[in-house]
C-alpha cells in the first residue's frame, strides 16, 4: 500500500494513506512549496489559500489554510459535459403500485399530521404487529414535532414532506393520524397530497372519535388487507430513484466512498434510473462544476438560484455562509469548505444535471437531479425521501448509525471502519485504497443495490429497525 496518493496531476498536495510522521491518515502534505496567500490545489481545483508559506513536505491543514470563497458570486453558463451512454436494460424484482410508481418494499406506514399524536401512534404502531402478514415488510410510524403553531413556507415545509411520504411507493398502504385542532389539519394536507386511492390511504382524526387505538386497530385491518395484495415482479430500474449523501466525511471520502456512489449514479443513469445529489451548503466551492454540467440555460438559472437561495439563508440568520466542515471532518483530515465540496459532489458522478427541485418537490425527470436542503444528515436524507428515493445512499469516513423512512445503506471511505462499525455499515469503499480497481467495484456496488432493491438484503438500518424523520424548519414558531 503507498503512504501517500495524487488525486490529480494538477495537485501541490498528496493525502497521506496510513499515519505517517506528524502528518495523520486521510490528511494532506505539501509537494511543493505554497506561497501565503497561493491556490491549494487539491481534485484538481483550489480548496483555499495558503495562509503562511508552506514548504514541500509540510502538513496542510486549518493552520495554515483557509477558505477562499466569497459570498454571493457572479456565474456563467460554460456548459461542459457529455450526453450519457446508453447501457443494458436490466430489472429488479419490485412492487408495481395502482399509480404508475414502484416501490423496493411493501410496508404499512403511519403518519402523524402533528408531534401532538406521535405517542398514539407509537401505541398503534405496537398493537398493529398483530395484524402483520407475511406480504407486508413492516408496520411502522413516522412521528416528528412539527405540524402546529408553524406559518407561511415553513408550515407549508412540513405538508410537503408528509404529503411525500403518503405518495411514497414504499408504502403500499398509509393510515394519516391527525388531532383535530392542529394548523395541519387532514384536510389541508390533503391539498398537498393530491389524488389518492382511498382503499391505499385512510385518515383518523383522534379528537373525532372515543378510542382513537380501537379505531386506529379497525383501520389497519384493512389497509394490511390491501397492502397484502401485492406480490414482487420484474420492473425496470429506469424507475428507481436514488438518494446521494454523505456525512462524518474524512480525508478518504473524496478519494473512495464519494467516487464510488458516483460511478454508480452513472450505472444506473446510463439504465434510464435516476439519482438525487443534495446537501446545498456542500455544494459551495464545486457549484461551478455542477452548473456547467447542466443541460440548458433554464436548469442553470435554477442551480445559481438554488446556490444563492441558500446563501441568503445564511446570511437571513446573521450567519457565516461558510461555517464548514465540521469538527469531525477536521479531525479525519478536510480542512476547508471547498475541500468538502470537490469531494462531496462527486457522488452525482459525470452526468449531466437534468433538474433542480424544491423542497419537497418531486423527481419528473429521469437522470441526474440537485435538490434543496441543508446538510444536516437527517434533514437531508429525509428530503430525499420526500422526493421520492427508494433508498439512501449514505457516505462516510466516520460512521453514524442513523436511518430514513427507506432503506439507508452506509458506505464506509475506510476499511478500518467498515471492520470496526459492521452493524452500521454496508458496503465498503476502502477497498479501493487497497487497490481495487473503482469500475470493478462500481458494478459490484449496483449489483448489490439491485439485490437489496429487490428485498434479498436488509440494508443494516432495516435490520436494526433505525428510521428516522427531520423535517426542514425555517420560521417561527406560535
Amino acid at each position: 500500500m503507498l503512504d501517500f496518493i495524487q488525486i490529480n496531476e494538477k495537485d501541490n498536495v498528496v493525502v497521506a494513506l496510513k499515519d505517517m510522521e506528524g502528518i495523520p491518515a486521510g490528511h494532506k502534505k505539501a509537494i511543493k512549496d505554497i506561497k501565503a496567500g497561493e491556490n491549494v490545489i487539491k481534485y484538481g481545483h483550489s480548496i483555499g489559500v495558503a495562509k503562511a508559506d508552506i514548504k514541500a513536505g509540510e502538513w496542510v491543514h486549518t493552520h495554515n489554510i483557509k477558505t477562499g470563497l466569497g459570498e454571493l458570486l457572479e456565474y456563467s453558463y460554460t456548459p461542459q459535459y457529455s450526453e450519457v451512454t446508453k447501457s443494458e436494460p436490466s430489472t429488479f424484482m419490485g412492487y408495481k403500485r395502482e399509480d404508475g410508481k414502484a416501490g423496493i418494499r411493501n410496508e404499512v406506514w403511519i403518519i402523524p399530521t402533528v408531534g401532538c399524536v406521535n405517542d398514539i401512534a407509537k401505541i398503534i404502531e405496537k398493537q398493529a404487529q398483530a395484524l402483520k402478514t407475511d406480504e407486508v415488510d413492516v408496520i411502522c410510524s413516522f412521528t416528528h414535532p412539527y405540524g402546529c403553531s408553524q406559518l407561511g413556507e415553513d408550515h407549508q415545509n412540513t405538508q410537503k414532506v408528509l404529503a411525500g411520504l403518503v405518495n411514497h411507493p414504499n408504502a403500499a398502504a398509509v393510515l394519516v393520524l391527525g388531532l383535530g385542532c392542529e394548523n395541519n389539519h387532514i384536510e389541508g394536507l390533503k391539498e398537498f397530497i393530491g389524488s389518492y386511492n382511498e382503499d391505499r390511504v385512510k385518515f383518523l382524526v383522534c379528537q373525532d372519535v372515543e378510542d382513537e387505538v380501537e379505531s386506529a386497530m379497525g383501520i389497519l385491518e384493512d389497509l394490511v388487507k390491501y397492502a397484502s395484495s401485492f406480490k414482487r415482479e420484474p420492473i425496470d430500474v429506469s424507475e428507481l430513484v436514488i438518494g446521494l449523501k454523505c456525512g462524518g466525511s474524512d480525508g478518504f471520502s473524496g478519494i473512495t466512498a464519494n467516487p464510488l456512489v458516483g460511478v454508480f449514479s452513472d450505472i444506473l443513469i446510463s439504465k434510464g434510473g435516476s439519482t438525487i445529489l443534495t446537501e446545498v451548503p456542500e455544494m459551495f466551492g464545486a457549484e461551478t462544476l455542477l452548473m456547467d454540467r447542466c443541460i440548458s440555460p433554464e436548469i442553470f438559472n435554477k442551480t445559481v438560484e438554488l446556490i444563492n437561495d441558500f446563501k441568503g439563508y445564511f446570511i437571513r440568520h446573521n450567519q457565516e455562509i461558510y461555517e464548514n466542515p465540521s469538527p469531525g471532518n477536521k479531525k479525519g483530515g478536510i480542512s476547508t469548505l471547498e475541500d468538502k465540496s470537490l469531494g462531496c459532489t462527486q457522488k452525482g458522478g459525470m452526468a449531466p444535471v437534468v433538474d433542480v427541485l424544491k423542497y419537497g418537490e418531486g423527481v419528473k425527470a429521469k437522470g441526474l437531479n440537485l435538490l434543496q436542503a441543508p446538510g444536516n444528515d437527517l434533514v437531508a436524507a429525509t428530503a430525499l425521501v420526500a422526493s421520492g428515493a427508494h433508498v439512501v445512499l449514505f457516505t462516510t469516513g466516520r460512521g453514524t448509525p442513523f436511518g430514513s423512512p427507506v432503506p439507508t445503506v452506509k458506505i464506509s471511505s475506510n476499511s478500518a471502519l467498515y471492520q470496526k462499525k459492521s452493524n452500521w455499515i454496508d458496503f465498503n469503499a476502502g477497498q479501493i485504497l487497497e487497490g481495487k480497481d473503482i469500475k470493478e467495484l462500481g458494478q459490484e456496488f449496483y449489483n448489490y443495490l439491485i439485490d437489496l432493491a429487490s428485498g434479498k438484503i436488509l440494508a443494516k438500518t432495516e435490520q436494526n429497525g433505525i428510521r428516522d424523520l427531520a423535517i426542514f424548519k425555517d420560521g417561527v414558531t406560535l
